[in-house]
């Protein structure tokens, strides 16, 4: 009983601030189109700059939030994931199959259609990843529009799978996204893990000297050319689970209930008006169909549904797994759909393909994005709002 209060605590938390991270992606689009854009750029472009003696970290604001706020949000993903896999959903390997099966399919056929209309570009092909990504805040937002008449195991589903997503998306940022490798900043990075690792050992439980060792992490993985970001999900696997002293204390839960509202109601919406002010002065219909949104939109729209419910449905057809009790093929349709709502991971991606390899492609990977996303959203409310029980009947 008290990991289900947790866990509706947990899908409140995630649906309003979805519904948060929606007004702010409004809000730097309605900027950036109008004469207010000169201020947008100006407050992204301010340089922020720390310096230590010879260690000097200086970067603009937008440069920040993404390295910086999004560590944050890392941190965060990866307490989760030790939670469930240790005590949650993904603790039984019965609950495992269908969400895992979904992430593959849900990741793979995204990657391929995009490959698809990207294969003769060596430069778009730098964003083949983009599509994979799901925006787990975005589709709970999106879910909590239908209220009452949403089971509580549609919206487990998503959230087991979108765990299995953001590991997915942690490997692909760790291997293909990382720039030239220092060898000095990666050995002290690995010098801070092995710190953690004893301190765990040791069975310390002070979660302000996992923070401080995290912080050095972080700063060596900056400087490392490894992305700052994958710092908070290494730091999250040695937090403590559990109390030696009293069992019934969580270290680790008690820091993810600590961040659960700051993620919410602040990372991630920073994130999203920080990334998602796309000017559309001068657009023109047929950037549309560059290789590079449309790639980036029909991975999201289309392989998304294909990938997840395709892949769902042989794992049942086949007698693998059976849908959760409140679940039909109609509302798993529906929730492969919200799936393609990648905004969030997407943009961060996008911002590791082409904005940190100096390609100038962010306009028409955001342009896919917003397009797809808000396709994706669109479907997945409507399929979902005719294939679920009416609110009286619930």
């Amino acid at each position: 009983m008290p990991n289900q209060t947790f866990i509706k605590r947990f899908l409140k938390l995630e649906s309003s601030g979805g519904i948060l991270l929606m007004i702010a992606a409004a809000a730097a689009l309605i900027i950036a189109n109008t004469p207010l854009d000169k201020y947008y750029a100006l407050l992204l472009d301010t340089p922020v700059e720390i310096r230590i003696g010879g260690l000097e970290i200086a970067k603009p604001l937008l440069l920040w939030i993404n390295d910086g706020l999004m560590a944050i949000f890392f941190f965060l993903v990866g307490l989760e994931l030790k939670r469930e896999l240790l005590e949650g959903e993904l603790s039984d390997p019965r609950n495992i199959i269908l969400p895992g099966v979904g992430a593959i399919g849900g990741m793979l056929v995204p990657a391929l259609i995009y490959i698809y209309f990207n294969h003769a570009d060596p430069v778009g092909m730098k964003g083949w990843a983009i599509p994979a990504a799901t925006d787990i805040a975005f589709a709970l937002g999106i879910l909590a529009l239908l209220g009452s008449r949403v089971p509580v195991s549609i919206k487990i589903f998503l959230t087991s799978l979108a765990i299995f997503d953001d590991i997915g998306a942690i490997l692909i940022i760790a291997f293909f996204y990382t720039a030239k490798i220092s060898m000095y900043a990666l050995i002290a990075a690995a010098i801070c893990t092995a710190i953690l690792f004893l301190m765990n050992r040791r069975k310390i439980e002070s979660t302000s000297m996992y923070l401080f060792i995290g912080a050095i992490m972080w700063v060596s993985m900056l400087k490392s050319g490894v992305h700052a970001t994958l710092a908070g999900v290494i730091l999250a696997m040695f937090i403590p689970m559990r109390s030696h002293i009293n069992p019934e204390e969580s270290p680790a839960k008690d820091l993810e209930h600590d961040l659960h509202s700051m993620v919410a109601y602040f990372v991630l919406p920073v994130f999203a008006f920080a990334n998602a002010g796309i000017s559309l002065k001068g657009f023109q219909t047929e950037q549309l169909f560059h290789n590079v949104p449309m790639g980036v939109a029909l991975g999201l729209f289309v392989g998304k549904q294909v990938g997840i419910f395709g892949l769902c449905w042989l794992a049942v057809k086949a007698g693998m797994t059976k849908l959760p009790q409140g679940m039909n093929m109609g509302s798993l349709y529906g929730t492969a759909a919200l799936c393609g709502v990648g905004f969030t991971m997407s943009l961060f991606i996008g911002s590791l393909a082409f904005e940190e390899t100096d390609v100038n492609l962010l306009f028409d990977e955001r342009l896919g994005i917003i397009i797809g996303s808000i396709a994706s959203g669109i479907v997945g409310y409507l399929v979902l709002a005719k294939s679920l029980p009416k609110a009286a009947e619930s």
